[in-house]
């Protein structure tokens, strides 16, 4: 069966009748945010001209990336559709999960309560003196029978679609990438493990904390893992803020974003050399050991869709707040399609030298 069959459930076609073409999905981490990574992935599938070669995910990005890797599994891009849906409305306030998973998903995807709630008061104080080790001293933590529940760990091993999970290692300050064959959910936990919210998640004896620090999401393993040069990175920590934050949160928040963008800017700048390496034949060309590809890089970004999503909208985990950060996903990436389209697979979209220019006051 070819990627595309197996991807779509029966060969995607583009509106014209020809083959679809063919990407590798970076996704971002960002909390709440990621419900936008759902609305572009949801249209993404729908239009059914784009068949996904790889993913790479970090935090709610890898979320995200299993749960759409498990549909196109199971089902193709209907029941990509389907299962990202399910788990956005399970992780929803009003959703169905018991009142322990209930509790681990408002802090993974809301991060601290609400400002100005009796719940934010609480939070703030005692977290100056307690870790999530005096908090949790028996080390809750029920995400992962929240993931299981979705994703079929062992079927996404068995499969050919390649998967790359980044998270932090605690012990060496250094990046990690679980790839298809060693992921499991702890793997995503790791990648999702805020260290002011959870206890590292230890696999294998190695403690791991959220891999937005190093890697917000890794691009370079498809330097070498796929066929497609192509790359769309789902970008929810926007790069520029007119705004300029006043409030402790604000301020974190905008903090948070510079930093989760930090490892993004470094991939960028990395692939734009190697780009150049190979224009100037200096690298070869290709997928074999020593062979590199030239990275197209594409990105829908949550960057200009309005201030009001910002420190605030990151904390909302009601449905309403969801669906509307998916419609944004969704008209986002037709905006990328209509406007993009043709140049899949030719050049990229964005100009990196522009992207990773320093800006040197004389």
């Amino acid at each position: 069966m070819s990627l595309l069959t197996r991807a779509f459930g029966g060969g995607a076609k583009s509106k014209s009748g020809e083959a679809g073409k063919r990407i590798n999905l970076a996704l971002q981490g960002g909390g709440a945010h990621g419900a936008f990574t759902w609305g572009v992935l949801d249209h993404l599938l729908e239009d059914g001209r784009i068949a996904i070669d790889g993913l790479s995910g970090t935090s709610a990005g890898a979320i995200n990336a299993v749960m759409l890797a498990d549909g196109l599994e199971r089902g193709g891009a209907d029941e990509g559709r389907s299962r990202l849906a399910e788990f956005w409305r399970a992780a929803s306030l009003g959703g169905d999960l018991p009142a322990v998973q209930r509790a681990v998903t408002d802090r993974l995807f809301s991060l601290m309560p609400a400002e100005g709630t009796p719940g934010e008061t609480w939070f703030s104080s005692w977290s100056r003196f307690l870790s999530p080790y005096d908090l949790n001293p028996l080390n809750i933590n029920p995400l992962k029978d929240l993931i299981e529940r979705f994703v079929d760990f062992e079927k996404l091993r068995a499969a050919s679609r390649e998967i790359f999970i980044a998270a932090t290692n605690v012990q060496t300050g250094q990046l990690h990438v679980f790839t298809r064959g060693s992921l499991t959910a702890e793997a995503v936990m790791a990648s999702a493990c805020l260290p002011a919210v959870f206890r590292a998640v230890e696999i294998d004896g190695v403690p791991y904390w959220d891999g937005g620090y190093l890697g917000n999401p890794v691009i370079f393993p498809f330097f070498r893992a796929t066929a497609t040069e192509d790359v769309l990175i789902v970008q929810i920590n926007p790069l520029e803020r007119k705004k300029v934050p006043t409030s402790n949160r604000e301020i974190v928040s905008r903090v948070q974003e510079i930093s989760f963008n930090a490892s993004l800017l470094v991939e960028l700048r990395a692939i734009a050399f190697i780009n150049r390496m190979i224009d100037e034949r200096r690298l070869p060309r290709g997928t074999a050991p020593g062979e590199y590809r030239r990275i197209n890089v594409h990105r829908i970004v949550l960057e200009g869709l309005g201030e009001r999503f910002s420190s605030a909208s990151k904390l909302r985990t009601d449905y309403e707040s969801f669906s509307l950060l998916r419609k944004l996903g969704q008209r986002a990436a037709r905006r990328f399609l209509d406007l993009h389209y043709e140049q899949i697979g030719r050049e990229s979209t964005v100009d990196l030298d522009a992207e990773i220019a320093a800006r040197v006051i004389k």
